[in-house]
């Protein structure tokens, strides 16, 4: 295990340890108002435990190998003894596992058994990232006085919300999931996933979707047939939306995400309504995606020994600015008093003729043409993704560009630097054949060598596409600078799948659709229909 724990320090870039000497007392029974049983394993050091503070970390993924590794270990070496808890219907953990329903009761129920424990030392904080983060989301604005610190990781107040927005589906990621919890208990999980790869991408293109769990999984599933059936606003979410709690709390919090993270949007807004809310909330945000345990999972470690652990003692932590960002392109960390940060102002780069992107407003110019097959859809090219078997984040789109179903509009050669931090959105006017269509917008940086590397995107769908509409795509914010000699690039195309559903073209229900028919698409850049990006750009 010592080989164990010095590599997660150096993959983790964590401080020297306190002890390597841990145990772990498996198998503790915690009781539920309902009367289910829920399993937690506690770690601590074998030798001087008494007193120490608490990391609840509540996890539906199991309580050994990689996730306690990364989790509950390095705590534990460092000051503090962790209990890792299976949630309800995970890993022993008796009752069903119903995705982000359960998770405020039993986690307030699990802090009312923690405090009252012979070993208790006085203190908790919550840590996890993803649905470990989110778990501590559920309880934050009701936790009992003993919590002094929250460090939620890559997550949000309300989770998968954002991928089932009615103007925008995002397909990849929560059936990804869905897919991967069930059959997780199973021996050999990981292998499985990965030798079930084309099932699953089969199981993307079938019609209708509300079928394509029976073709990845072999039987109908509850939570995939959800997720098609209710968009975000239904109220059938509304015991795992806790959006409207987030203003009502006030242990102090230390937020941790990726620019290239799915959640990215959703905790950012959560960190704002703290911020606003007059707290003093902790932000940072690196060039990760979502998968990157060692990279944003180091960084919350180190927040939990920094900012959580000196919360729990009573202190405050080392003083230094609330925000801090990696500025990609820039390639260097920098500290900021607040998300947005000020002095970044919206900068109109406007689509023109021949592929042009510039400030000055356009002239006269016909629209630009093309189509969109949703039998062959504009594939995802990185970017924001939840993929075994394909690179996340920043990657080249030459190929991709090249595609006659993506436009491009590029600056010319930038004759200085050009930094942008904060919210991106677009302006594109649109018309398709078809009354129904998407519009996806992608921010790109163009090397000295005409390589082109995504910054951030976004989709909206649109319901009267066959009228000149103008479609307001928000895409991720982000941090990054376009260096002198690079240009500025705009894709626009109808998708990017299999991370959003691919638009049938027909208006039907998205569990539902079994015609797919292609579209042909303008886009509009004149006088009359000023097509840009607004872009938030340092003064």
């Amino acid at each position: 295990m010592n080989v164990i724990s010095h590599l997660t320090q150096r993959l983790q870039h964590l401080p020297p340890p306190l002890t390597r000497d841990i145990g772990v007392e498996r198998g503790l029974r915690v009781p539920m108002r309902d009367g289910a049983v829920l399993l937690a394993d506690r770690w601590a050091p074998r030798t001087g435990r008494a007193g120490l503070p608490t990391a609840l970390v509540r996890c539906p993924y199991g309580r050994t190998g990689t996730v306690a590794e990364l989790a509950a270990r390095p705590l534990a070496e460092r000051g503090f003894q962790v209990l890792m808890q299976s949630t309800r219907g995970t890993f022993g953990s008796t009752g069903s596992f119903d995705p982000f329903r359960c998770e405020r009761e039993d986690g307030l129920d699990t802090l009312d058994w923690l405090i009252e424990q012979p070993w208790f030392g006085e203190s908790v904080i919550l840590f996890g990232g993803s649905y470990l983060g989110y778990a501590q989301w559920a309880v934050a604005d009701k936790v009992p006085p003993q919590v002094k610190a929250m460090i939620p990781g890559v997550s949000e107040s309300a989770l998968t919300l954002e991928f089932l927005r009615k103007d925008g589906f995002s397909l990849e990621v929560p059936f990804r999931w869905g897919v991967q919890v069930v059959g997780q208990e199973r021996g050999f999980a990981l292998a499985r996933t990965l030798l079930g790869e084309r099932k699953f991408r089969r199981a993307l293109r079938t019609l209708p979707l509300d079928r394509a769990d029976a073709v990845a999984l072999g039987h109908r599933n509850d939570y995939l047939q959800n997720i098609l059936a209710h968009d975000r606003d239904d109220p059938f979410w509304a015991d795992a939306d806790h959006r409207g709690r987030v203003t009502d709390i006030t242990v102090p919090a230390s937020l941790v995400g990726g620019w290239y993270d799915i959640f990215l949007p959703g905790q950012l807004r959560d960190f704002r309504v703290l911020q606003d809310a007059g707290r003093a909330p902790r932000l940072t945000v690196g060039p990760w995606p979502h998968s990157s345990p060692l990279a944003s999972g180091g960084a919350a470690i180190r927040e939990a020994l920094e900012f959580g652990l000196a919360h729990a003692h009573g202190t405050e932590p080392p003083q230094g600015a609330p925000v801090r960002l990696f500025v990609m392109g820039e390639q260097r960390w920098r500290d900021f008093e607040s998300w947005p940060p000020p002095g970044y102002e919206g900068r109109r780069f406007h689509l023109k003729s021949s592929g042009a992107l510039a400030t000055d407003p356009p002239g006269e110019s016909d629209p630009d043409h093309f189509r969109y097959d949703p039998s062959d859809p504009t594939p995802a090219v990185g970017g924001v993704r939840m993929s075994f078997f394909e690179k996340e984040g920043s990657v080249d789109n030459t190929r991709l560009e090249a595609r006659p179903d993506v436009l491009t509009y590029t600056t010319d050669v930038l004759d200085q630097d050009v930094e942008v931090i904060g919210e991106v959105t677009a302006e594109i006017w649109f018309r398709s054949s078809l009354r129904y269509a998407d519009v996806f917008v992608r921010l790109c940086d163009v090397n000295e060598k005409g390589r082109s590397h995504n910054v951030c995107d976004g989709l909206i769908s649109l319901t009267d596409a066959d009228e000149i509409t103008c479609a307001t795509v928000t895409l991720w914010p982000t941090a990054h600078r376009f260096k002198r000699g690079h240009r500025i690039r705009i894709q626009v195309s109808s998708g990017a799948f299999p991370r959003y559903n691919r638009n049938p073209g027909t208006g039907e229900s998205r569990g539902s659709a079994v015609t797919l028919r292609a579209a042909d698409q303008q886009v509009f850049h004149s006088q009359d229909h000023p097509s840009a990006v607004i872009l938030p750009v340092a003064g």
